[in-house]
């Protein structure tokens, strides 16, 4: 079965011309230091002209990575913004966007069900942006690469630990090597500067891969981020492959597009070494 695209021209350009001018556009930009050794990534999943320019850094990491690493297939993790659908919902379909058809690596999405010990989930995926907006961009840089698609509606730090294992697990079982892309934006309708306050301890949190003091600190300062369960799998992923740090690539907010700094949404681009 193919998820048919469903937030083109709302997200991202519905047509595959100016869609791909944009995405070399936001590329060309995105000047990234050395990366080879990332393992587990996060970007933001607003509409290309707000956090674009920010998810781009994160998808020039990831091909500088894929050059060293060659990666199988990427496990691609959002946030549940809608509510319908299984708690962790594990899909099945291959994936629609205006550049064409995104594989899924149905061996290694099954054997994560399996070992989460759930059943495939389309539901949760039927109207949800959170993983979509990520695969033009990696259509973009990475062609050829399968991936797995899964929708966090339980973001607990429990969760989080499950999935991890699940995908580590079945990564392994099919000898697959495999990335983490982790898809989140940061704090919500706050102004500018409320929302760096809020946002920087838990990014600095993450970036030295204490996962427990991200969730912490997202609870206690109350951080709007949407997803903040996928980076947490995405940080505990890298940490049980012997990642020592993440690099926090680029921040902003939808003020930098705007102009309009009151009540913005924050956007980080994160590479886990």
């Amino acid at each position: 079965m193919i998820r048919k695209l469903v937030v083109a021209g709302q997200f991202y350009p519905e047509q595959d011309g100016e869609l791909s001018r944009m995405l070399g556009k936001r590329l060309a930009a995105a000047e990234v230091a050395d990366a080879a050794e990332g393992i587990a990534f996060v970007a933001p999943h607003a509409g290309y002209v707000y956090s674009g320019g920010i998810a781009a850094y994160t998808y020039a990491a990831l091909l500088k990575a894929h050059s060293n690493r060659k990666f199988d297939s990427l496990i691609v993790i959002g946030p549940n913004h809608t509510g319908y659908g299984a708690p962790i919902a594990v899909s099945m379909d291959d994936w629609q966007t205006p550049l064409g058809i995104v594989e899924n690596d149905a061996a290694l999405s099954r054997t994560i069900a399996n070992a989460l010990g759930v059943s495939a989930d389309e539901i949760a995926h039927g109207f949800e942006h959170s993983v979509e907006v990520q695969l033009p961009f990696i259509q973009r840089v990475l062609p050829d690469v399968s991936c797995s698609f899964i929708c966090m509606g339980d973001q607990s730090f429990r969760a989080g630990i499950e999935l991890t294992n699940a995908v580590i697990g079945a990564a392994k079982k099919l000898g697959r090597r495999v990335a983490v892309i982790a898809s989140s934006d940061f704090n919500h309708y706050e102004s500018a500067e409320v929302a760096r306050k809020k946002d920087m301890p838990a990014i600095e949190a993450v970036l030295k891969l204490d996962v427990e003091n991200f969730h912490e600190l997202i609870r206690r300062n109350k951080d709007s981020a949407c997803g903040y369960g996928p980076v947490a799998v995405a940080a505990l992923f890298a940490r049980r492959n012997g990642a020592k740090a993440g690099v926090l690539l680029k921040y902003g907010n939808s003020g930098d597009s705007t102009n309009d700094y009151r009540s913005v949404v924050a956007y980080a681009s994160i590479v886990f070494l």
